[in-house]
């Protein structure tokens, strides 16, 4: 595996991870949030399973993730700049024809820059993600939640929710500042621009995950869009080679 880095439509240098053979068929990996394409992706061998399906693997560490740059200026978190750094990322690469597949927060940016004509993969998996949680991120995630949990961090009870999420943003040693700034920057797409999507789609979620019955909605709402529920929560459902052996199934 290598790590790469370039600079995003501001110049803020963000870090990108490539797994798989160089002539392989290009396939984006988004991470979720609070995490890294280490954690998400290739800790737990899902990057090396569809390496090994013959993909070349290339996994975005988010602005404020992983290797990437953590700018702490708001100024650096314009509404949509996960979107826009995805599409600059795609534009360094100089690739056109891919894949492309994220988790939870990366699901999102995959399903908006696909609706909204930023990217256009031939083929789409959106894992970890609700209908709701595209269209409406106030009310369909939990994203409202974890600006107070940062805003209270070092506050939180063991056991609770915030807890989880603390020790999380902890463990990933996420700055803070930057984390909500960029909470603050998340954007939505419509439900009209999201019905239109008109590449192959599917739609993984944990038989556990609090995203599964949005998650069916949402395969319902893309055309053509086939579902896949596999085992484990929100957290835990990255963790399971079934994660992995899902995506190679709806790519192969």
């Amino acid at each position: 595996m290598s790590v790469h880095r370039f600079s995003s439509f501001d110049g803020a240098r963000l870090a990108w991870h490539e797994m798989g053979p160089v002539e392989g068929r290009p396939l984006l990996l988004l991470h979720g949030l609070f995490s890294s394409a280490e954690v998400n992706w290739i800790k737990f061998g899902t990057a090396d399973r569809l390496a090994r399906a013959g993909f070349r693997v290339l996994m975005l560490d988010f602005r404020a993730h992983g290797q990437s740059e953590a700018p702490t200026d708001a100024k650096a978190y314009p509404v949509g700049v996960l979107e826009r750094d995805t599409s600059a990322w795609l534009d360094y690469l100089a690739i056109s024809d891919f894949d492309m597949a994220g988790f939870s927060l990366g699901a999102r940016t995959a399903a908006i820059t696909t609706a909204e004509r930023m990217l256009e993969p031939g083929r789409l998996a959106l894992c970890g993600m609700s209908l709701a949680g595209i269209t409406d991120h106030g009310a369909g995630t939990r994203i409202p939640d974890f600006v107070q949990t940062i805003d209270s961090y070092g506050s939180h009870k063991p056991g609770t929710e915030a807890y989880m999420t603390q020790q999380f943003l902890k463990t990933n040693k996420v700055d803070l500042t930057a984390a909500r700034a960029l909470l603050h920057a998340v954007t939505d797409t419509s439900d009209t621009a999201l019905r239109a999507i008109d590449v192959p789609t599917h739609v993984i979620c944990g038989a556990e995950d609090i995203y599964l019955n949005g998650a069916r909605e949402l395969a319902d709402a893309i055309p053509g869009a086939s579902f896949a529920e596999i085992p484990g929560t929100h957290m835990s459902s990255v963790t399971k080679p079934e994660f992995g052996e899902a995506l190679a199934s709806a790519f192969g």
